[in-house]
């Protein structure tokens, strides 16, 4: 926890340092970056991290942040945003039992708590929401010890209790990994993401990185984008604040339509150098959409700053879909040429990767393999939307709306043009 405070906290002293070197207020700049003065003052305050660093960025130019300043702010809000995202011990664990002493009756979630997790940690995302007792480590599982007691007839109770609590620990490796999302695979097909087997005696090593996806967010124009709803326009609320992009989609069943903008960062577990060698895109599966599988509304509300580096583009149309690295620009205008595979990350050095993969002809489930080398060791970890791949479809031939506050007060879905529905595909 204090590591997240510290890292959150850097952030937040270099944002009041260049809030500090203008005359205006928390309002006034608020109004210039078209957000509410309260989460400007959030995150100057060390209380929220943006999750988009467009707004950050206009931020810094409105400030009259120098390259070199705006450079710095970028890496400590990825450091920031990866320290808000790291999940939080557990408070609580039980302690080991002491050699010779009596457990007494033993109940089931005390022997569920350190049950080792089946499933490596590299196969699934640090950001989805791993029960505890997927984390325990293997030397603190409970004893379970029985003390003879002198009694003229024998209590069974104690026993089948202890016998279910058992059967439901032989259970527990499986639940846990059906609930982050990756069924137990056979030893002969290891799960995606799971990297090399386990040599000698014990669990495999993990990755030696962290990685976290985000594929709710405002495009990377932060211009926004769109999505499919099976609902009419008066049952479908208005686009949301960017940070609730991801609760606005889930409520509405939204998908993905046209393009899919995916924010992966990805951070080294230590000080070792980990070397980023490829992505390679996985489509798991496609089919030709369905004509009458809704209505297309854009969250398009303006645009903020332009691409950035480590920008990469697929067509998932393709028969083999490629991640194509692109060129882009600083934020602040200056053209990025295109930068390839290998990168290289550790703890305090992150990378981020901004994926765009765009669809004309079929809804797809797609993830992404980033395979990595550190100090002897390779490996691959799945990418993907928590478990579940991303979901996206075509945008062609379905009508669209977007959200008018100029014309309409407090605003409402108006109809976009054929054309102009295109255009805001691209």
């Amino acid at each position: 926890m204090a590591a997240v405070h510290d890292d959150v906290a850097e952030f937040a002293l270099l944002l009041r340092r260049l809030k500090e070197r203008t005359d205006r207020s928390y309002a006034a700049l608020a109004r210039r970056l078209d957000m509410h003065a309260s989460t400007l003052h959030r995150y100057c305050a060390g209380e929220a991290v943006p999750q988009e660093f467009a707004g950050v960025e206009r931020f810094a130019v409105l400030c009259g942040a120098s390259v070199e300043e705006r450079t710095e702010l970028h890496r400590r809000w990825v450091v920031a945003d990866a320290a808000r995202r790291r999940p939080r011990p557990q408070e609580g664990r039980g302690a080991p039992v002491p050699p010779g002493g009596d457990t007494g009756p033993v109940a089931v979630a005390d022997l569920a708590r350190p049950v080792p997790s089946a499933v490596p940690d590299s196969a699934r995302p640090v950001s989805a929401a791993v029960p505890d007792l997927a984390r325990s480590a293997p030397d603190r599982r409970p004893r379970v010890r029985f003390r003879p007691r002198h009694r003229s007839r024998p209590r069974r109770s104690p026993v089948r209790s202890v016998a279910l609590a058992l059967s439901l620990v032989a259970a527990l490796p499986w639940l846990t990994a059906s609930t982050a999302g990756h069924p137990p695979a056979p030893a002969a097909h290891p799960a995606p993401g799971a990297g090399p087997a386990p040599q000698g005696a014990g669990a495999a090593n993990p990755a030696p990185l962290t990685w976290t996806a985000d594929d709710h967010t405002l495009g990377l124009t932060s211009c926004g984008e769109d999505y499919v709803v099976a609902q009419p326009p008066q049952n479908v609320p208005p686009p949301p604040h960017p940070e609730d992009i991801a609760a606005w989609a889930t409520s509405q069943r939204a998908v993905h339509a046209g393009t899919t903008g995916v924010r992966i960062t990805v951070q080294g577990r230590g000080s070792a150098a980990v070397v980023l060698q490829a992505l390679h895109v996985r489509v798991a599966h496609r089919t030709t959409p369905a004509p009458d599988r809704g209505t297309v509304y854009s969250l398009s509300d303006g645009c903020g700053a332009g691409i950035t580096p480590r920008f990469f583009s697929v067509d998932l149309d393709a028969y083999q879909p490629v991640a194509r690295s692109m060129p882009g620009d600083d934020g602040a205008g200056t053209p990025v040429p295109a930068i390839g595979f290998p990168y290289r990350v550790s703890l305090q050095d992150p990378e981020v990767l901004m994926v765009s993969a765009r669809t004309e002809s079929c809804t797809c489930d797609w993830y992404l393999d980033l395979t990595w080398s550190s100090q002897g060791r390779t490996g691959t970890v799945r990418i993907d939307d928590h478990g579940r791949p991303f979901h996206s479809t075509s945008s062609t031939g379905l009508p669209g709306y977007r959200y008018d506050r100029v014309s309409h007060r407090p605003g409402r879905w108006v109809p976009i043009p054929a054309a102009n529905l295109d255009a805001t595909a691209d």
